[in-house]
């Protein structure tokens, strides 16, 4: 098979069935359809674990400010709801969101920083772009009253030849 003929696993959603995600990630996620129900929610931040860390305090950290902190203090007043998930790819967000995650809710905003963990895994970067794309499709159909605001992706990695780093700079351009 050539691979324009193989599946694109960015736009294929997909749970997230690592083992290391088993015990947490769909409890996670019905916390969120909870939470969702309730209504009230004007600002959704979408996307992985560096979204997901703004519910946390560093481990063993007393001594420094953690995420949830500054969640608390910059976002909690303002109706804000977390669908940040560790290790989440782009085809993980699509099931989240095609799996009632902005469900009955209108917020002003979604603020959507995914990908990394994409590269991470290597992804061709047009594909981990298209599953962003298909993202941001799914939102204006299911929540077509809030705006998008889309981040680029983090650097990461060591150094300017870094695979990861570059491929996270293609998806970016």
């Amino acid at each position: 098979t050539t691979p324009e003929r193989d599946p694109i696993e960015a736009i294929t959603p997909t749970v997230q069935d690592h083992d290391w995600a088993k015990n947490w990630w769909l409890p996670r996620h019905k916390a969120k359809l909870k939470r969702v129900a309730e209504g009230d929610v004007d600002l959704l931040m979408i996307g992985d674990s560096i979204t997901h860390g703004w519910e946390s305090r560093p481990k063993n950290r007393k001594d420094v400010k953690g995420g949830k902190e500054v969640w608390e203090r910059y976002y909690g007043h303002r109706k804000a709801v977390n669908l940040g998930y560790g290790g989440d790819r782009t085809q993980n967000v699509l099931w989240r969101l095609q799996h009632g995650e902005v469900d009955g809710i209108s917020p002003k905003l979604a603020v959507i920083m995914i990908g990394t963990n994409n590269t991470s895994a290597l992804d061709h970067a047009k594909h981990t772009a298209l599953g962003i794309k298909h993202i941001i499709g799914e939102l204006q159909t299911r929540v077509p009253e809030t705006k998008i605001l889309l981040l680029a992706i983090f650097p990461r990695g060591i150094g300017p030849d870094n695979a990861k780093r570059q491929r996270n700079n293609e998806v970016n351009e």
